[in-house]
């Protein structure tokens, strides 16, 4: 089938994305805004964020990210080379389940058991006892939910090659329902305990969501592991060096998050708040391109469309930077009202709030290069090639590694924010580069032409907002901020057009098609 078919429903995948994750991201703030209420920055939140570090490396190594990009490119071989009815698909799918649930049991069930001596020598040595001893079992708990996710993220793989985007972009939307619940309606009793209870039902109901897709998609199951089956072999072979580069991107939250302990309490929370910030607009905009464009790309590369698949990396780049970039000069201009409005009440005041903008206009300068690694990086895998983003992420460690241990006495949080920042745009470089020579993966200088336009643009707006603010400094944070915002976005826009901006007007194109 050409290429030019799959384009309606390309754009109507991408946007259902784009407002199940907007949905996903208003939610989301309001869940901060009910944690911070509860807990603001002190100990126990500290605790809840760094319970997460090991499960969460445990599920993006075995089950989450990993097991995505090795399993969706053989499954659909699978589908594709039987006929419809078959069941080769759902043996391949319950071999990888059984198989990967086994892994990740016995892995959790050890970091259980160790799980205080690795707080005390790895995740937060910084903390003082109790809240270690606290962090520790939190962590048990968190395993929980990591167990459900390991199951729920196989499931959404499924339905993504079968090309159904709504209920696993709909799951994440269930899971912050439960972490408000856990905050609203538990934590009063249980403490930051129930917090976790919430994000545990959380994680369930993020699976059960998608179980009618896959009953509509014929679900069977079967008990057995299938290590005889070919194509789980080829899944574990791709596995392997994916591991390897989510282990390195895990490495660098640990290396962060491990000297943020030391810089006292708060610290973790405060670079965990402006994370959260920052991840808002670059799930709406790079997450959404790169799961949609997935499959696209790998059907170019399997039909050897070189010039099909540079023109897609090429166009969804330039998207990327017309959006990415504004939406990094917003983050930085208006970040101080935003946290004030959303966070500033109960146990989170204005010391929390100058904490967390510290660390979020750090985290804002990463904002363009977490989008274009969403692309850039499926660019590879696409051509089944999963050990060049290896080498990039190696790079980024390296770097985040030096730069960290430079800055965070000088900058606190804020410069391990900013080490993040310098090693992930580094790391995107490296990747482009060698696309670039090595499969003329992308067209450089459009994308030059697209980041000179929407710099000017977005600079244009930085400076309207300033002078804005400047004029009306007394401003409550919610007329600031939405004054402010609204300037800024139509700045951006008059001088977007006015410097030959195409991407402004390719967007509402796109919108209504």
């Amino acid at each position: 089938m050409p290429f030019k078919l799959h384009l309606s429903h390309l754009v109507r995948s991408t946007m259902i994305l784009m407002a199940a994750f907007l949905v996903n991201k208003g939610l989301a703030i309001g869940r901060q805004v009910v944690i911070a209420r509860a807990f603001g920055t002190g100990g126990d939140y500290d605790a809840f964020v760094a319970a997460f570090r090991l499960p969460d490396i445990l599920f993006m190594l075995i089950s989450g990210g990993a097991l995505a990009t090795a399993f969706i490119p053989i499954l659909s071989e699978r589908l594709t080379l039987h006929p419809p009815g078959d069941p080769a698909g759902w043996r391949l799918t319950s071999a990888t389940l059984n198989t990967m649930l086994l892994v990740t049991t016995a892995a959790a069930a050890l970091i259980a058991l160790v799980a205080l001596p690795l707080v005390e020598w790895l995740i937060a040595p910084g903390f003082p006892p109790e809240t270690q001893q606290l962090t520790a079992n939190l962590m048990r708990l968190a395993l929980i939910s990591t167990l459900i996710f390991s199951v729920s993220g196989l499931a959404g793989g499924v339905l993504h090659v079968h090309q159904h985007f709504l209920l696993p972009a709909l799951a994440p939307i269930i899971y912050n329902l439960g972490l408000i619940a856990g905050a609203l309606f538990l934590a009063p009793n249980l403490g930051v305990y129930g917090l976790m209870w919430g994000a545990v039902a959380g994680a369930a109901g993020h699976l059960l969501i998608q179980v009618p897709g896959l009953i509509r998609y014929r679900l069977r199951y079967y008990p057995d592991l299938g290590w005889g089956d070919p194509g789980l072999r080829q899944v574990i072979r791709l596995l392997g060096p994916r591991i390897l580069t989510l282990g390195v991107i895990q490495v660098n939250f640990l290396i962060i998050f491990n000297l943020a302990s030391r810089l006292g309490q708060g610290s973790v929370s405060a670079l965990d708040y402006g994370w959260d910030l920052m991840q808002m607009p670059q799930t709406i905009i790079g997450s959404a391109i790169g799961i949609v464009l997935f499959p696209t790309m790998a059907e170019l590369a399997a039909r050897s469309d070189r010039a099909g698949l540079r023109r897609t990396v090429e166009q969804a780049l330039r998207v990327i930077l017309a959006l990415s970039i504004p939406a990094t000069v917003g983050l930085i201009v208006l970040g101080r009202p935003l946290i004030q409005l959303m966070f500033e009440r109960g146990e989170f005041g204005p010391d929390s709030t100058a904490a967390v903008y510290q660390s979020l206009q750090f985290w804002a300068l990463a904002l363009v290069a977490h989008c274009a690694l969403e692309v850039v990086n499926r660019l590879f895998y696409a051509q089944k090639d999963t050990t060049t983003p290896l080498i990039g992420a190696v790079v980024g460690m390296l770097v985040n590694g030096g730069l960290a241990l430079l800055l965070y006495r000088v900058l606190d949080a804020g410069g391990l924010a900013l080490s993040n920042a310098v090693a992930v745009t580094i790391e995107v470089l490296v990747l482009l580069a060698i696309a670039n020579q090595r499969m003329a993966g992308v067209e450089i200088r459009p994308l030059l032409s697209t980041l000179a336009r929407t710099a000017l643009a977005a600079g244009a707006m930085g400076a309207a907002v300033l002078s804005f603010t400047a004029l009306f400094p007394v401003l409550s944070p919610l007329l600031g901020a939405a004054a402010g915002g609204v300037l800024g976005l139509l700045v951006y826009v008059v001088a977007g057009l006015l410097l030959g901006l195409e991407e402004l007007r390719a967007v509402p194109r796109l919108i209504r098609r």
